[in-house]
């Protein structure tokens, strides 16, 4: 469905407004820990349903991001100085909401020598001492390609290493801020994997802005190449006027049809459809099962094989 200004949202695309005893109880929590997550800021539909069934994504190093992508709803500008103590404070938020599956992101901190990376890794080792069951899914910045600043975080040994590439490369310039770039990205999902084949690595296109379908395949092939083991594809929608416009409502049936693909070309696990975002609940169930009954050291040596 392409989209003009007067476009109405598609049927596909209503959700009910967040609800839920469990939904409420862990905003107040939250706000009380001086936490902030991406499921608010990024304005995800999915928020009640994640919330309520016991998984959430938190977001560090503040709500000010040092980019200014077109895309995103996060605010962005000179972010304050980081809080020493909010490793802690995340490490009791998972342990008192006895989550099973965290996500753990940030927004870009190019002020910082090393994007804050040392600071992320610090986070993640307090999550993993002080809730030890729970899997640790990282959503980590490019940090400008250092692989100082990935080293960091691998060493904190994160079940899952997340890094979007957002969308197509012929569209990465007009949507992500300049300092983002396609192969960077590209760049660091292999790296990661190249360093820690057992880590499953996971990436994420939103579709809607303007790309083609044979883009939208390329970047499917692209990450294959680069040994991303998980995919998601959802829809974008603009946050506010201000944000890049939406060019079309991709349906369900063509994001199906993504998906048939992606699992042609050999990823592990694909999640495609309008309402999906890259720290999205079935994907994580999936993933969650899979490190449980340790696949991921199966997926290691396709995974190794492969880059022989």
């Amino acid at each position: 469905m392409q989209a003009t200004a007067r476009t109405p949202k598609p049927p596909w695309l209503k959700v009910r407004p967040p609800e839920g005893e469990t939904y409420f109880e862990l905003k107040r929590r939250l706000r009380s820990l001086n936490l902030v997550t991406v499921c608010e800021e990024a304005q995800c539909p999915n928020v009640s349903e994640c919330w309520n069934g016991g998984t959430a994504t938190f977001m560090l190093m503040g709500e000010t991001c040092t980019r200014g992508c077109r895309f995103c709803a996060v605010s962005s500008g000179r972010p304050a100085a980081l809080d020493p103590a909010e490793g802690a404070h995340l490490a009791d938020a998972v342990a008192a909401m006895e989550l099973r599956y965290a996500v753990i992101t940030s927004v870009n901190r190019d002020d910082l020598p090393d994007g804050g990376a040392a600071h992320f890794a610090d986070c993640i080792r307090a999550v993993k001492a002080r809730a030890p069951k729970t899997l640790v899914e990282v959503l980590i910045p490019d940090f400008q390609g250092d692989r100082k600043s990935l080293d960091m975080i691998l060493e904190a040994a994160p079940d899952v290493a997340a890094h979007n590439v957002e969308t197509v490369e012929s569209l990465t310039p007009m949507v992500r801020d300049h300092r983002a770039d396609y192969r960077q990205s590209l760049a660091v999902l292999d790296y990661m994997k190249r360093q820690s084949p057992a880590t499953f690595t996971k990436s994420s296109i939103m579709l809607g802005l303007g790309e083609t379908e044979g883009e939208v395949l390329q970047a499917m092939r692209d990450l294959r190449a680069a040994g991303v083991d998980v995919l998601t594809l959802g829809q974008y929608l603009q946050p506010t006027k201000r944000h890049l416009p939406v060019v079309e409502f991709v349906t369900p049936e063509r994001f199906g049809a993504y998906e048939a693909r992606g699992t042609e070309m050999g990823f592990l696990y694909v999640a495609a459809g309008p309402l999906v975002r890259s720290s999205y609940r079935a994907g994580e169930f999936f993933i969650e099962a899979a490190l449980r009954r340790g696949e991921n050291h199966i997926h290691a040596k396709e995974s190794l094989q492969r880059y022989a």
